[in-house]
């Protein structure tokens, strides 16, 4: 046979599927031992980014803190005022809609000198994923708190800030849905305090197996759960085409699982096993977010993706450091203090890792400026925040020069998210508010045939 006569029959309709798998699967970029050399150069890139000073940033007095603190007690001023109306109908829900992001405008122009395009994003991208998410995840299970799907909904932006810096456009797909929903029924669970480490690796070895694309009965609510949420993945990437995001699953399943055996033996890890598994699981995380916002990537993709996830794992530990030194997890930033270091040097290592994983980003070819502008601002947001949070870790010095980064004193802050947290149920008014359609539902997302019923007795937990 010919040359080009065996390369039409290679080519041809019934082989194509085949071959495209074939090809798939000769590259193999998210296995294990290729997440190790990840993180290998991440830890590299980390270590580089020791500095005896802050970075350059945004500077702002005292004078020019009081006038965005001002603007911001403005704008929860006008929120709290429409929450306590209580709207009840549709058409109230709505206007309350209108007036709050209205003022959500106003105070992001004065408070965080965001100029109007970068608002638009924010208001016409990312609060209709947000609320798109929500509704269906009503839906499917009317038992998710509003901080369930608020915690999926950190995920589902992430990913979904992803999308234009891969050229896509930005909206909530079947997977980004289902991977940001498996965050409520598989962390909080592994989270748990009243669960030994063997019972929750027992857990993880059956979610281990379905996201291999095995399909074990159900023993439980939270199992049916997670295997309807997987099923929406698979929707979407068939296996056979898409290997690589089911190999990016099973890569953060897998950091996952070492952090679980971390909770067990972290007193006995030093710092550079400690940031070893930051780096695994912060990584994988958000590259599985990648994965799943295109489907495949290139490598300069894959590093971004990668780093951005270290970058926001460790910024979540920062800003959980209380919460970890009080349920004894060890992190980065648990143990230094456990031990009474400062933690100056690791707040200015992290600020300039941040502006590293800038600098990646702005070399992708897509996602305008604005948005990488609005990105790297919330990363900055996340480091200062949970300065001011966990003051006490750190020298006065050391707090007064990261304040005058801040548009907010410390103090400030402190006090408003305090307020903030003391108010939950009536922000939980505002949050189901927000639930109403306002135009009628334009998703293509297929809502969900069944609706999850919990019952508690019928966990089959052991512990």
């Amino acid at each position: 046979m010919s040359g080009p006569s065996l390369l039409r029959r290679i080519i041809s309709r019934n082989n194509l599927d085949r071959l495209f798998v074939i090809l798939a699967h000769m590259e193999q970029p998210y296995s294990w031992a290729w997440v190790q050399t990840q993180v290998a150069q991440t830890i590299e890139a980390w270590d580089a980014s020791e500095s005896p000073s802050l970075p350059d940033g945004p500077q702002y007095s005292p004078k020019e803190q009081k006038k965005r603190e001002k603007a911001y007690d403005e704008g929860l001023q006008a929120v709290e005022r429409e929450v306590r109306k209580a709207p009840r109908t549709r058409a109230e829900r709505i206007g309350t809609q209108e007036r709050v992001t209205a003022s959500f405008a106003r105070f992001s122009a004065t408070a965080l000198d965001l100029e109007e395009e970068t608002v638009e994003i924010l208001t016409n991208d990312f609060l209709p994923v947000g609320t798109r998410l929500a509704r269906w995840a009503r839906q499917f299970d009317p038992s998710l708190s509003m901080a369930d799907i608020i915690q999926a909904n950190r995920n589902a932006w992430t990913a979904c800030g992803l999308q234009p810096l891969l050229g896509e456009r930005v909206g909530i797909t079947p997977s980004i849905l289902g991977y940001s929903l498996l965050y409520p029924y598989s962390d909080n669970y592994l989270d748990r305090q009243d669960l030994s480490a063997e019972a929750k690796l027992r857990f993880s070895a059956r979610f281990r197996d379905r996201l291999r694309g095995e399909r074990p009965v159900a023993a439980n609510y939270r199992e049916a759960a997670l295997w309807t949420l997987v099923g929406l993945i698979e929707g979407q990437y068939p296996r056979a085409h898409y290997p690589d995001v089911f190999d990016c699953l099973l890569a953060i399943h897998r950091a996952q699982e070492e952090s679980i055996t971390q909770q067990k033996t972290g007193s006995l890890s030093g710092g550079a096993e400690l940031l070893r598994i930051s780096c695994a699981k912060g990584g994988t995380s958000v590259l599985a977010d990648a994965c799943l916002a295109h489907g495949r990537l290139s490598e300069e993709e894959r590093r971004f993706s990668f780093e951005w996830g270290v970058l926001l794992q460790l910024g979540d530990d920062l800003q959980d450091l209380r919460e970890d030194m009080q349920r004894g997890s060890a992190t980065l930033f648990s143990r230094a203090a456990e031990a009474g270091r400062p933690l100056d040097a690791l707040a200015m290592q992290l600020l300039i890792f941040s502006d590293r994983v800038g600098a990646l980003m702005d070399s992708l070819p897509h996602g305008t400026e604005t948005l990488k502008k609005l990105l790297k601002m919330s990363w900055r947001s996340l480091i200062i925040g949970a300065v001011a949070k966990s003051h006490e870790f750190f020298t006065a010095e050391f707090l007064r020069v990261a304040e005058s980064s801040s548009p907010f004193r410390f103090e400030f802050l402190r006090s408003r998210n305090k307020r903030l947290s003391s108010r939950q149920g009536l922000y939980a008014t505002l949050f189901d508010a927000f639930l109403e359609e306002r135009y009628g539902d334009a998703s293509d997302l297929t809502l969900p045939s069944h609706v999850m019923v919990r019952h508690p007795e019928a966990e089959g937990i052991s512990r």
